[in-house]
């Protein structure tokens, strides 16, 4: 399994990255050719990630989409990607997956045009609930998380190879559930420490790293910082202390097999 960061801005782009945006990808065989190929999963799809995602990736090469929460900065790209999809000069691309909260279709119509015409040209859409299912070769489980809006934090699972993924969210126990055991635990760390940040929204360092503690992570990524509002260094300094293992905060164009 391998982890490309596309964009980790938290809320908002920031003056060096894209909003949230994360490609997945694990080896798969075409049942036509018997090749082998990668299957390409984009795990939420904020603002400038679009851009990103050419550089890793061919445009036509995602096979499936996982939006964590409808918040601007985790899916306003997918909106974006109608147009590769809808108008590609050969015509259009064959429809694709996403696996979304209630209210998905509406909501991503909305904000592509003004009279919320279907995208169901461009996109299949798929409910989550808390659970199991499969995408692709990839085993997931999703859980509701604490979030002013309907939020699932992910676990991805590829052989052995496990990649758990906060989304946004306070401290909860459905948190420490999905990442339990994790070789890489990609989190949001939001805020800083010490300050009276509005409760139940985002992680603080600290809190990043005893969920990490907690749940027995073999490393913890921390994304979705908001450079405008807090310290790159506060936070891993918050972070290292209260987890043993390895910390990292994360990097547009950063890249981990797993």
């Amino acid at each position: 399994m391998r982890l490309t960061v596309l964009g980790c801005a938290g809320s908002f782009p920031g003056p060096e990255s894209a909003c949230s945006a994360y490609l997945v990808e694990a080896d798969v065989v075409d049942p036509l050719t018997g090749a082998r190929r990668p299957f390409r999963l984009l795990v939420d799809f904020g603002p400038g990630a679009l851009t990103a995602l050419q550089r890793y990736a061919s445009l036509t090469a995602v096979d499936a989409i996982l939006l964590t929460h409808l918040h601007c900065d985790h899916f306003l790209d997918a909106c974006s990607y109608v147009v590769v999809r809808r108008y590609a000069p050969g015509g259009p691309l064959p429809v694709i997956p996403v696996y979304a909260p209630s209210g998905a279709p509406d909501r991503l119509a909305a904000a592509y045009s003004s009279d919320g015409t279907s995208l169901d040209d461009v996109y299949t859409f798929y409910g989550l609930q808390p659970g199991t299912f499969p995408i692709g070769p990839f085993r997931v489980t999703v859980d509701r998380v604490k979030h002013p809006v309907e939020t699932y934090g992910v676990r991805l699972e590829y052989g052995d190879a496990v990649l758990a993924y906060s989304a946004d969210t306070a401290v909860c126990e459905s948190l420490v559930r999905l990442a339990q055991g994790a070789d890489l635990f990609l989190c949001e760390a939001s805020y800083l420490d010490g300050e009276p940040n509005p409760p139940g929204l985002h992680l603080t360092g600290r809190e990043a790293g005893e969920v990490a503690t907690k749940a027995g992570v073999g490393r913890l990524l921390l994304t979705h910082l908001v450079p405008a509002w807090g310290s790159e260094a506060d936070t891993f300094e918050a972070a290292s202390a209260a987890f043993a293992g390895p910390v990292e905060i994360v990097r547009p164009g950063c890249r981990y097999e797993i």
